[in-house]
C-alpha cells in the first residue's frame, strides 16, 4: 500500500486551515493530513462530541508547534459562520484556506424522501458550502490576502425501493 502524500513534509507549516465537517469521515482524514504537513487546523461541526473526540485523537498528529482546535458551527447559520471566521482570523491572523466538507446525509428510499429531508441536505451541502465560501472570500478581500477554497460535495442517494 502506498501511503506517501502528495505534499512535502512541513509544506504547510505556519499555515492555518478551517475544515467544516472535520470531526468525522473524509473531513477528519483531511484534517489529519493537514496536521501531518504542519498546518494549524480549526474543525467545525454541529456535533461538539464528535469535535472533542476528533481533536483529542488528532492532537497526536501535531508536530513542531502546530495546533488543532474546534468550534461548534451550523453552516446553515450565517451568523455562526461570521463568528467562527472572526474568531479564527483574530486567533491566527490569517486563514490560508477553507475545506467545505460539512454534509447532512441519510439513506432513504426515494419514495420515502420528503421535501423537508431534501431541503435539509441542500441547506447544509449546497447553501452551507456557498455561505462559508462567500463569507471567507469577503474576509480575504477585506484583509487583502490570498485564500484557497476546496469544496467537497458529497451526498448519498438511494433510489431503490423500501
Amino acid at each position: 500500500m502506498y501511503n506517501q502524500g502528495m505534499l512535502k513534509e512541513k509544506s504547510l507549516k505556519d499555515k492555518t486551515y478551517i475544515v467544516t465537517g472535520g470531526g468525522s469521515g473524509l473531513g477528519r482524514s483531511m484534517t489529519s493530513y493537514l496536521l501531518e504537513l504542519g498546518a494549524n487546523v480549526l474543525i467545525v461541526s454541529r456535533n461538539e462530541e464528535k469535535l472533542k473526540s476528533a481533536v483529542s485523537e488528532l492532537k497526536a498528529n501535531c508536530k513542531d508547534g502546530n495546533s488543532i482546535g474546534y468550534k461548534v458551527c451550523d453552516v446553515k447559520n450565517n451568523n455562526e459562520i461570521e463568528e467562527i471566521l472572526n474568531e479564527a482570523f483574530n486567533e491566527f491572523n490569517s486563514i490560508e484556506g477553507v475545506i467545505n466538507n460539512a454534509a447532512g446525509n441519510f439513506i432513504s428510499p426515494t419514495e420515502n424522501l420528503s421535501s423537508n429531508a431534501f431541503s435539509a441536505v441542500i441547506d447544509i451541502v449546497l447553501k452551507g458550502t456557498c455561505s462559508f465560501s462567500l463569507a471567507y472570500g469577503k474576509r480575504c478581500i477585506k484583509n487583502k490576502q490570498k485564500g484557497k477554497i476546496l469544496n467537497i460535495i458529497t451526498t448519498y442517494a438511494y433510489t431503490g425501493s423500501a
